[in-house]
């Protein structure tokens, strides 16, 4: 298993104004359905489960698009890539027995990409839905949406949704975290005063001015912006969850297979909570590995 590493605060801060309106790198959300069963979970190993091309060649060919932090990023002043998925990556790869070879593409060729034979797995905060689903599998190893962020005294005493009702919310602009709060605002008997940022970092400079009590972000982002900056204060509840999966070409079932049994014997080890929760994000751990688990 690697090093387990960190970006400055400097670094994060710009990257995140990248790729923090949006709900992971997602077509659509929505709950999960448990999951299909463990086809991975037969006898053997994962690294016996493997079929024989990925044994001969020794090297697991995975794509990630950095920009979204602290999923995927590049390291200060390098273009050596890090964060939760680069250090996930790894250890499937170790579980499999394979040297891992981290690829860093646009995102939209990411699925042709894995379909072309160009890439073995993508492993990009990738949303499971059932429109990717049309091209490739998912081994889902992560389940988040947007959590609701205020200032550290939180003095409007904010717990959930409902109690944004009536107050000055900002959400970023076309982002899963909009649609959730206009949802709710539906529901309000006195309305919400919504402003709209360009980003999430931006809209958390008006909870400091005073603009806004709340806003709503995408749970890895909050959860650095909050160990960064202790201004802030994440609340619990995720909102609109959906899992995000390691992507599978859909003619390649026996590494899907095998991708999916390391995953649990990581899960089951605790190797692979220990590298969400040094990301700070494990509240977004799944108790165990499904296929195509999205709707």
């Amino acid at each position: 298993m690697t090093n387990l590493r960190r970006l400055t605060a400097t670094v994060l801060l710009a990257a995140v104004a990248l790729g923090a309106t949006a709900c992971g790198r997602s077509d659509k959300a929505g709950p999960g359905s448990g999951g299909e069963p463990a086809a991975g979970g037969g006898s053997g190993t994962a690294a016996e489960l493997l079929p024989a091309q990925y044994k001969k060649s020794g090297v697991l060919r995975v794509a990630t698009a950095v920009g979204y932090p602290p999923m995927e990023m590049y390291k200060p002043g390098t273009t050596e890539l890090t964060g939760v998925d680069p250090d996930l990556a790894e250890a499937i790869a170790g579980e499999l027995g394979l040297e891992l070879e981290l690829t860093n593409a646009a995102f939209d060729g990411l699925i042709p990409g894995l379909k072309s034979g160009r890439f073995d797995l993508v492993m990009s905060s990738m949303t499971d839905s059932p429109q990717r689903r049309q091209a490739v599998d998912f081994v889902d190893y992560f389940r988040t949406g947007g959590v609701i962020m205020t200032e550290k005294k939180n003095p409007q005493g904010i717990k959930t949704l409902a109690d944004l009702c009536g107050k000055a919310v900002v959400l970023a602009k076309g982002s899963s975290n909009l649609a959730i709060g206009e949802e709710q605002n539906a529901k309000c008997t006195e309305k919400m005063r919504i402003s709209q940022s360009e980003d999430a970092p931006t809209g958390l400079l008006q909870l400091g001015s005073g603009r806004a009590v709340a806003t709503i972000v995408d749970y890895p982002v909050a959860q650095m912006f909050a160990k960064k900056n202790t201004a802030y204060r994440v609340l619990p509840t995720q909102y609109g969850t959906a899992p995000w999966g390691i992507a599978v070409a859909k003619n390649q079932s026996g590494l899907r297979d095998a991708v999916q049994k390391a995953l649990q014997g990581l899960i089951d080890d605790g190797g692979y909570k220990k590298i969400l929760d040094t990301w700070g994000v494990g509240g977004s751990a799944v108790p165990r590995a499904t296929v195509n688990d999205g709707q």
